[in-house]
């Protein structure tokens, strides 16, 4: 679904301080396939990947910031960051209610979140793992749980 005038659920999914461009291809494509309405990056900024074998790139609107600082600034208003991160304060996924309008946001496999990010993220979430999972992985569980008919508030 993409945001228009007269859309009121949308959503965008993005990494943060990426660790591999496989990892965003492969993200990219899942973004696309699920529905996502936009995707972006944080920090390094990846070329077109191999692994983006849909073009998701070329299909949907992609957005880069150089920081934090500059994505927080520019995000629409009324949206909301949902954070993906494993730690005590982060909600279970399988009881979160996802907002109509949001991004989110997911960090790299070694070193997550940015402390700045998960302050100003309005949720955080997280689900059952004993590892960190890969971040394309991980974000595909999220925009899949999205997806599951669940009440959005």
């Amino acid at each position: 679904m993409r945001p228009n005038n007269f859309t009121t659920n949308f959503f965008g999914i993005g990494i943060q301080n990426g660790k591999t461009p496989e990892n965003l291809g492969v993200l990219w494509r899942t973004a696309q396939n699920m529905g996502a309405s936009f995707i972006f990056t944080i920090g390094k900024r990846y070329a077109a990947q191999a692994s983006d074998t849909h073009n998701a790139v070329k299909s949907m609107p992609y957005y880069h910031y150089k920081n934090f600082e500059n994505f927080f600034k520019n995000l629409p208003k009324g949206v909301r960051i949902v954070g993906v991160e494993k730690t005590e304060s982060a909600k279970n996924l399988e009881d979160f209610k996802h907002p109509k309008r949001c991004v989110y946001l997911l960090g790299a496999e070694d070193s997550g979140l940015t402390k700045e990010a998960q302050e100003k993220a309005h949720f955080l979430v997280q689900f059952p793992s004993e590892f960190s999972l890969n971040v394309a992985v991980a974000g595909s569980i999220v925009i899949y749980d999205r997806s599951r008919n669940k009440d959005f508030i």
